[in-house]
């Protein structure tokens, strides 16, 4: 086992547990570890203490949020995200494709794809010429079947690996000065009406902060929406660049999440830790 498994072990149980408050000893007993030994890798991995993980890991702070019913911008500044956050909701701008580039199948579309390591584990990123069009967290699907994925959408492309041509991607969102990038990271992504403008209103949910989909689907101008929201929210092809790991069950549950109900508790963790 990699010392990145023992670490997302533990923190599922951490989740499992978390009502309970397990003692440091008895997390590090459960993925075979000293808990010296556990607390360093920890540390050295996730960038905290196992015990402010379990602190942070509480939905009651969604549930808060949702309950007291005000913007979100009003929440994010009185939780001081206001110009801390990495993640700006200009910084991302969503292009969708063209009819053109649908019809051609790809023709003239020429797509690189690398696969890095994050905090959050490893992740496969695929460019075109016009932005990124796939960042997925690698566990659910292989590199192999996220690459089938990439043919079916652009079967008559060019589709060739290249680390530094996707290393931007990575850095964009978990690169130390992510924020001060120079100019927006452009999306190139397929959808429908529907769900191209369900992914820019995730946007607008600041870092840090959390809505329902009942709030989501208030953006756009239709309340009682939510479940095709969260259709749309299901077939997004971008992690952590369009955020739907922001987006909970208006009861404050987590709800689901396209790469698991683990990933996002730990995508929602790491961001509110390092915003």
């Amino acid at each position: 086992m990699s010392d990145y498994d023992r670490i997302e072990k533990a923190m599922a149980y951490m989740v499992d547990k978390a009502a309970e408050q397990p003692s440091l000893a008895e997390i590090a007993a459960h993925i075979y570890l000293s808990p010296y030994h556990f607390q360093r890798l920890f540390c050295r991995w996730a960038g905290t203490t196992p015990k402010r993980f379990l602190q942070v890991l509480t939905l009651e702070r969604g549930k808060k949020l949702l309950d007291e019913s005000r913007s979100l911008l009003d929440v994010s500044h009185e939780i001081g995200l206001s110009g801390s956050s990495r993640l700006h909701d200009h910084f991302v701008q969503i292009e969708a494709v063209t009819p053109g580039e649908y019809k051609n199948r790809g023709k003239q579309v020429n797509v690189e794809y690398g696969v890095h390591s994050t905090p959050l584990g490893p992740m496969f990123v695929a460019v075109t010429q016009r932005g990124v069009c796939r960042a997925e967290f690698i566990g659910f699907n292989t590199v192999e079947a996220l690459l089938d994925d990439l043919h079916n959408v652009w079967p008559l492309s060019s589709i060739k690996e290249s680390i530094p041509a996707t290393r931007h991607a990575i850095d964009a969102f978990f690169g130390q000065h992510a924020a001060s990038r120079q100019g927006p990271l452009s999306l190139h992504v397929a959808g429908t009406n529907f769900q191209l403008a369900v992914w820019r209103a995730l946007l607008k949910i600041p870092p840090g902060a959390v809505a329902s989909y009942v709030q989501v689907a208030a953006m756009l101008g239709d309340p009682k929406a939510a479940r095709a929201v969260g259709n749309a929210i299901g077939a997004n092809p971008i992690a952590m660049l369009i955020p739907c790991h922001r987006v909970i069950q208006q009861s404050g549950a987590l709800g689901g999440y396209r790469w698991g109900p683990t990933k996002k508790l730990m995508a929602q963790t790491w961001e509110t830790m390092f915003i």
